[in-house]
């Protein structure tokens, strides 16, 4: 079993800046995956970004040039740089482990931690 522990999440004015942490834990294979998910109230839960194992980095269209993903295999840590936040950022944040190096929809999600809330107001 994996273990995900999320923290960073919290209240931010529209333009401001807040940075997600995600750490894996347990029987985590050698070669994964991690990235971020999110949903906000009434609506489904969608992709926001990912890194796969060898590095490479996938976005979602309306946070690209505004959030970064990075990892830290040593820690077995993923991070969500969140810069130039906007009112339609809010929504609870996600983080998923995958056992595979392409872009995942949420139901090829094999782990998911508990959730963060992120809230931008304008």
């Amino acid at each position: 079993q994996v273990q995900l522990v999320e923290s960073g999440g919290g209240l931010v004015q529209a333009g401001g800046s807040l940075r997600l942490s995600c750490a894996a834990s347990g029987r985590i294979a050698s070669t994964y995956s991690m990235g971020w998910f999110r949903q906000a109230p009434g609506k489904e839960r969608e992709f926001v970004a990912f890194i796969n194992w060898s590095g490479s980095t996938y976005y979602t269209d309306s946070v690209k040039g505004r959030f970064t993903i990075s990892r830290d295999n040593a820690k077995n840590t993923v991070y969500l740089q969140m810069n130039s936040l906007k009112p339609e950022d809010t929504a609870v944040y996600y983080c998923a482990v995958v056992y595979q190096s392409r872009r995942p929809s949420s139901s090829e999600v094999d782990y998911w931690g508990q959730g963060t809330q992120v809230t931008v107001s304008s």
